[in-house]
Formats: C-alpha cells, structure tokens, sequence
C-alpha cells in the first residue's frame, strides 16, 4: 500500500487522515521541514501551498488540507482564519469562546476542508473541498472532537436529538464531516479505491 505524506505535525489530522484513507498509510510531515504561513485568501491556496512544500521537501507524494468554519452572522468568518480567530497564538478554547460569544444560537455555520494532493514524480495536482452545512449549538456539548467540534450541529441528523460534532462517534462524524467528504472526493480523484 502507498505512504502518503500529510503536510501537518498535528497528531489529530494525521489520526482523522489515517482512518480515512485506510489501508493507505499516512504520516506526517518530517519535523525538520518548515511549511508556509497560511496567508492565502481560500482553503484551496492554502492547502495547495503546503502540499506543495511537503512534496519538494520529501520528493514524495504528498497532500495538506486547510479548513475552518464559516458563519452567516461573521459574514463567512471566521474562514481561513479559524484556528486564528482569537488571535495568532490563540488555543481551540479561545477561539470557540469568541465564536459563542459573537454567533447566535441557531443560526447557519458550516465546516469547509480543500484538500491538494502534489505528486512530483507525475508532475501533478489535484485539488477538492469538502463541505459540512450546520446550525450553531446553543451552547457546547460533548468531548470528542476538537476545535469548534463542540458547538456544530451537522444539519444531516433528525431535528429531535441532535448531537454537536464532539458527540458523535469517529464513525458517524467522518460519514458527515467536511474532511471526511474531501477526503472520498481525494480517494476518488486518485482512484485509491480502485487500487485496493
């Protein structure tokens, strides 16, 4: 089965990557290797600037994700800047304060994930996006998960019961996540499926 380079030290994508694109082994990026600032505009610009730094580092085939919330009532923020929105050294739990604090209950949110995949030896490229419509929490639940996890209320559940992301079973929250979506959309784009 093929290795893949994931452009992250962050043990938690390299473990959500791992289970979705098995049997295909995923490992992170050497930690000698310095990946750009994310000053891109989208996901897309973001991700691909990291793949393609992984790629030339390691020679190797290699793909970065870049993902975040947006918010009708921030106007789509707080976007690429989700792991920021509190300020650039802010942690998971100053961001979702500042989040609850200026996003209504009930109103619309979504996860965004844009994935690109760099393959030096091909000399390719291959973008896609993965997309999670929710509705924020009235306030956070749950445990699992991570980031904003505990406020998103994915729309694809029955109204009666509705469990946060941090709620939901690794199982259940890939089946609806915007990472577990752009990464079928990267399966499928490589035909990883097909070489099983």
């Amino acid at each position: 089965m093929p290795t893949l380079i994931l452009a992250t030290q962050n043990p938690h994508k390299v473990e959500e990557f791992t289970a979705l694109l098995a049997p295909w082994t995923v490992v992170p990026l050497p930690d000698n290797v310095d990946l750009p600032p994310e000053v891109g505009e989208t996901f897309a610009e973001n991700a691909l600037a990291k793949a393609r730094t992984a790629a030339a580092a390691t020679g190797r085939a290699a793909f970065a994700d870049d993902s975040g919330i947006v918010a009708d009532a921030l106007d789509g923020r707080p976007g690429v800047r989700s792991a920021r929105f509190a300020g650039d050294d802010a942690t998971d739990q100053e961001n979702l304060t500042l989040f609850v604090e200026q996003v209504p209950a009930g109103s619309p949110i979504a996860y965004v994930c844009a994935i690109a995949y760099v393959d030096p030896e091909a000399g390719s490229e291959r973008i896609v996006e993965g997309r999670c419509a929710g509705t924020m929490a009235d306030r956070p639940r749950g445990d699992g998960g991570f980031g904003y996890d505990p406020i998103f209320l994915p729309d694809e559940q029955p109204q009666a019961g509705r469990r946060t992301m941090a709620e939901l079973t690794a199982a259940e929250k890939s089946a609806v996540s915007h990472r577990g979506r752009a990464a079928r959309e990267l399966r499928a784009a490589l035909g990883l499926d097909d070489a099983v």
